[in-house]
C-alpha cells in the first residue's frame, strides 16, 4: 500500500448562501490521466460519513491500476463545514451534492472520462448524478442503496422484527417517549447494525472512523436523513428516483449483502428500471461487502469496469 502514488488536494467550491469560501477535499490513488483506465470517483455515505471506510477501494489502484478518487462531501470531515447551516431543508438538497460532483471532475480535468462508484447515500447520489445524463460518464456503481426512501422504511421496519423482542420493545419504546438518546435505545440500535449494518467483529476502524464524523458534526445526517435508520425526520423522507432511473444510459453494477439493511425489496427497482443493469449480491455481507468481503468485492468490481 505504502507504493501506491498517492496525493491530495483541495477543490474551490462556491455555494451560494454561505457567505465564505468553500472546499471539497479530495485524495487521488493512482496516475492522472491514465493512459488506459479510467479514473473511478467515490461517493461516500451517510449523508454525512467521510471518506475513510472506502479508502479500501485503493485496492483497486494497487491490484488493477485504476485510479481511485476519495473525497469528503461539503458539510464534513476535512471539506467545510457549515454547521451554521444545521437544519435548512432548503440548503441541503440533493443538487448541492450533484453541483459539488460536477465541480470536483472540472476541477481534477476528467469530465470526460470517468466512471462512478456509490456507496450507500453515496449510491443514491450517484443514481441522480447519472439520471442527469452528465458527459463523461462511463460505468456506474451502485452500492447497498435503495431507490426510494418509503422501499427502505418498510424493509427496515420488517428486518427489525427479526431483533430479540426486548431490542424491539426499546425502539418502539423510546422513539415513542423521544428518548432515543437512552442507552438502552442505543443497544437495541447497535443490535440491528450487527445484524444488517456491518458482521464484521470488531467492526474495522476505518468504519469507526467514518462514522465518528457524523458525531463530531451531525448537520448534513441531521439535517437531510434524522437522528437514525427508524427515525428518518429529514429532507430525504420522501426521496424517490425510480421514475427517472430509466434516464441513466451507463452501465450499472448492483451491489448489495445477503444480510443488507438495503435488502433485495430496496434494490430491486434500480434492476428493473436501469436499461443496462446487473447485479451482483454477497453471500456473507450486511451493508459493506467491500469490507466484509474485500477480496471478491474488487474482483467483481474490476470485472464489472474492464468488461
Amino acid at each position: 500500500m505504502s507504493s501506491l502514488k498517492v496525493r491530495e488536494g483541495e477543490a474551490d467550491f462556491n455555494v451560494p448562501g454561505t457567505g465564505k469560501p468553500c472546499k471539497t477535499w479530495y485524495k487521488v490513488y493512482g496516475t492522472l490521466p491514465h493512459p488506459h483506465n479510467p479514473p473511478l470517483v467515490v461517493l461516500h455515505g451517510g449523508p454525512g460519513s467521510t471518506h475513510e471506510y472506502l479508502d479500501i477501494l485503493s485496492e483497486l489502484t494497487r491490484l488493477f491500476d485504476v485510479p481511485v478518487i476519495l473525497y469528503d462531501q461539503i458539510g464534513n470531515g476535512r471539506s467545510t463545514h457549515l454547521p451554521e447551516k444545521n437544519g435548512d431543508v432548503d440548503f441541503w438538497t440533493v443538487q448541492l451534492f450533484v453541483d459539488e460532483l460536477h465541480n470536483l471532475l472540472n476541477h481534477l480535468n476528467i469530465h470526460d472520462n470517468y466512471d462512478v462508484l456509490g456507496q450507500s447515500w453515496g449510491g443514491m447520489l450517484a443514481s441522480e448524478f447519472a439520471t442527469r445524463q452528465p458527459k463523461g460518464l462511463g460505468k456506474l456503481v451502485i452500492a447497498d442503496s435503495p431507490a426510494s426512501m418509503a422501499l427502505f422504511v418498510e424493509a427496515t421496519n420488517e428486518l427489525r422484527k427479526g431483533l430479540p423482542q426486548k431490542f424491539q420493545d426499546a425502539l418502539n419504546k423510546h422513539k415513542a417517549a423521544d428518548t432515543t438518546t437512552d442507552p438502552e435505545y442505543t443497544a437495541a440500535m447497535n443490535g440491528f447494525y450487527k445484524r444488517h449494518s456491518c458482521r464484521l467483529d470488531p467492526i474495522p476502524q476505518s468504519l469507526v472512523d467514518g462514522l465518528a464524523w457524523m458525531e463530531k458534526d451531525p448537520t448534513v445526517y441531521s439535517t437531510i436523513y434524522g437522528p437514525n435508520k427508524f427515525n428518518i425526520t429529514g429532507s430525504l423522507k420522501t426521496w424517490n428516483v425510480i421514475d427517472r432511473l430509466h434516464n441513466i444510459q451507463a452501465t450499472t453494477l448492483l451491489v448489495n449483502g445477503r444480510y443488507d439493511v438495503t435488502n433485495d425489496m430496496v434494490m430491486e427497482p434500480f434492476f428493473q428500471h436501469i436499461p443496462k443493469a446487473r447485479w451482483v449480491q454477497f453471500a456473507d455481507s450486511a451493508h459493506v461487502p467491500h469490507l466484509e468481503e474485500t477480496e471478491r468485492f474488487m474482483q467483481v468490481v474490476w470485472a464489472f469496469l474492464r468488461g
